[in-house]
């Protein structure tokens, strides 16, 4: 089972990724895309460690995405991704050639996954359209990769005040 979760800033989104991956009862890893580049991320990041249960193994990744899902990936396990959407601020900042190569790879590696995978992204497109040409980029970019991860996942579930809406499956 793939299931993309999405929502906007403390929607809950993570929250029931974790709840989803604890509740398995299977062998978990996070792969974690978040860079500590201030302060304020450093204590996030920090938080998020400490949160996370202690038997759960996590990879912090913000980069090669698909080769850190393959890595971990095995029979009977459940990946949960958290976030997509640092990961692309990430690619965005590394160059348009490594973002064309690590989002093509992303896809390519779903469907093959005998995991099961948790995507956790920010749906970023409710708002105004923002200033200047890599936000807006940005936001193009987020809708496009949520798009084509929504046609390789089985689920597809919305985040808004802790409240679950499910998109598909």
């Amino acid at each position: 089972m793939k299931t993309l979760i999405l929502g906007g800033a403390r929607s809950g989104k993570s929250r029931l990724a974790e709840q989803l991956a604890h509740r398995s009862g299977r062998p978990v890893t996070v792969i974690a895309t978040a860079q500590a580049l201030d302060a304020e991320m450093a204590q996030r990041i920090a938080a998020h460690r400490a949160a996370r249960l202690a038997h759960w193994r996590c990879v912090e990744e913000p980069l090669a995405l698909a080769a850190a899902l393959q890595a971990a990936d095995a029979p009977g396990a459940l990946l949960l991704v958290d976030c997509l959407t640092l990961w692309l601020s990430n690619l965005l900042h590394a160059g348009d050639e490594r973002f064309t190569v690590e989002r093509a790879a992303l896809l390519d590696a779903i469907t093959p996954l005998q995991a099961d995978l948790l995507l956790v992204g920010n749906e970023v497109g409710h708002g105004i359209v923002p200033l200047g040409p890599l936000s807006r980029r940005f936001v193009d970019e987020n809708g496009w990769l949520h798009q084509a991860l929504a046609e390789r996942c089985d689920a597809v579930r919305f985040v808004m005040a802790g409240c679950v809406l499910p998109l598909k499956g």
